[in-house]
């Protein structure tokens, strides 16, 4: 049978059939009931015990919209008629997070408001916070600017100083280096650039060493390295096995004092850059010099010429660095020489520091106790690496002399300090400095000691005791 479509659309039964389902309401969705209003009470945990929220659920404000509150609350600064609104109390729908909330914010409403004195109490002390961390923020900003003025200034110094000393002193050094043009300028501190090459020229070379001499004796140290992982020394006789034993504990001890030498820089300990150079260094002394051997103390000097110069011109430096008479003295243990070292040491203490003296002296501080690290070491332990490199610059300029007219300057810098402690903390105070030495200070220091006692200078007072 053949049903066009007007006669479906029209069809009763059809009609009936769609009022049925639409007075049934089948496709309508469930309206949601509507919440009840929470009773909850803000809280303030500062103030006391309240109720825990119930309603967790609700997003807590954001810290932009609290601090874009803050104005809206705050408003002007309370004056004589201002009245706090308890509806405005009711409102409060977060914790204050910091102490400006805490200045700035009404209480709770289940607390006292604030009086209008209270809260312009309030308003001030916020005010005087304010003012302080820009007055803070001020001097801040100062201070860096100037750090970095008096940085700049350096530089150009640095820069200037480097021209001078590359285009007129170092091709003329002979005819130079005495001049009292040059010896001010050594005062103020070699630039890096040039600093290995005039510590060489200052140093010299008296015991006429060559770059083939250091390969020779590296040599003999690799093969002494080598059997004495190998072999044992039970095949030597009783005396040239003594010697072997002492030369062997010397090898031993370098590798034991390199791991302790600038650890803070990481880069003399075993796979550091500089690990090797340094271990072949000392190695080399050990053979060209046996009656000396290694002596701990050793790997800091030679650490300090590796920083500055070539394996091989470090090595030069080194052998005749500690040929001097007063680093042969302290490296030898010639107890003779040293307490004459001492001796003059102390009356130069007194010249200059007489109140500081007699403070040693009562507490039985005596100058073997701090000098012997520092003279062992040429100060490199001891201080600032960049303060000990300018020690370094002037000892290269002026002898053993500067050594101990530097232990001095140190004494002075500290003196106060020092006249406050007992022996305990006076020798632990020495043995450790502050790491924040400034060379300004220190060469202040050293510049306002005299070298000159009786009429008499270091040289001679040396030579009289």
């Amino acid at each position: 049978m053949y049903i066009s479509l007007p006669d479906i659309c029209l069809s009763p039964l059809i009609l009936n059939i769609c009022h049925s389902l639409s007075s049934r309401n089948l496709f309508s969705r469930k309206p949601k009931e509507p919440k009840p209003p929470s009773q909850n009470i803000p809280g303030w945990r500062l103030f006391g015990k309240v109720p825990l929220r119930e309603n967790t659920t609700k997003d807590p404000k954001d810290s932009f919209t609290i601090q874009q509150e803050y104005p809206v609350k705050v408003g002007p600064a309370p004056g004589p008629q201002v009245q706090l609104s308890a509806a405005r109390r009711k409102n409060l729908e977060f914790e204050p997070l910091s102490t400006t909330a805490l200045i700035l914010e009404d209480r709770p409403s289940n607390l006292p408001a604030k009086s209008v004195e209270e809260a312009m109490r309030h308003k001030q002390e916020y005010d005087e916070m304010v003012a302080g961390a820009k007055r803070r923020e001020l001097k801040e900003a100062q201070k860096k600017k100037r750090q970095m003025k008096e940085r700049f200034k350096q530089e150009d110094s640095i820069a200037n100083a480097m021209v001078i000393w590359n285009n007129d002193v170092l091709p003329n050094w002979d005819c130079m280096r005495n001049t009292r043009r040059v010896r001010e300028l050594w005062w103020q501190g070699l630039p890096p650039s040039v600093r290995g090459r005039v510590w060489s020229l200052a140093i010299g070379n008296e015991l006429n060493i060559t770059p083939e001499l250091f390969e020779i004796f590296l040599s003999r140290a690799k093969e002494r390295w080598k059997s004495f992982s190998e072999t044992s020394s039970e095949n030597e006789t009783e005396d040239s096995g003594s010697l072997q034993a002492d030369r062997e504990s010397s090898l031993d001890l370098i590798k034991l004092d390199i791991s302790r030498t600038f650890p803070s820089l990481f880069i003399f300990q075993k796979g550091g850059p500089y690990h090797d150079l340094l271990h072949s260094v000392l190695g080399a002394y050990t053979c060209y010099r046996p009656d000396v051997g290694y002596v701990q103390g050793m790997s800091f000097i030679a650490a300090v010429l590796i920083l500055n110069l070539e394996e091989a011109d470090a090595f030069i430096a080194f052998a005749n660095l500690l040929n001097k008479p007063c680093q042969m003295a302290f490296f030898r243990v010639d107890h003779d020489l040293m307490l004459k070292y001492f001796a003059a040491f102390e009356v130069f203490f007194e010249e200059n520091l007489p109140r500081l003296f007699n403070h040693f002296q009562i507490n039985n501080l005596t100058p073997d106790l701090y000098l012997i690290d520092w003279i062992f070491t040429l100060y490199s332990k001891s201080l600032p690496l960049d303060v000990a490199c300018r020690v370094w610059d002037v000892f290269c300029r002026d002898g053993e002399e500067c050594l101990f007219r530097t232990g001095l300057g140190i004494l002075r810098l500290y003196q106060e300090v020092l006249l406050q402690m007992d022996f305990i903390h006076m020798a632990q105070f020495l043995t450790r400095l502050p790491d924040d030495m400034a060379a300004d200070n220190l060469f202040s220091c050293i510049t306002a000691t005299q070298m000159l006692s009786s009429n008499r200078k270091w040289g001679q007072h040396i030579k009289v005791s």
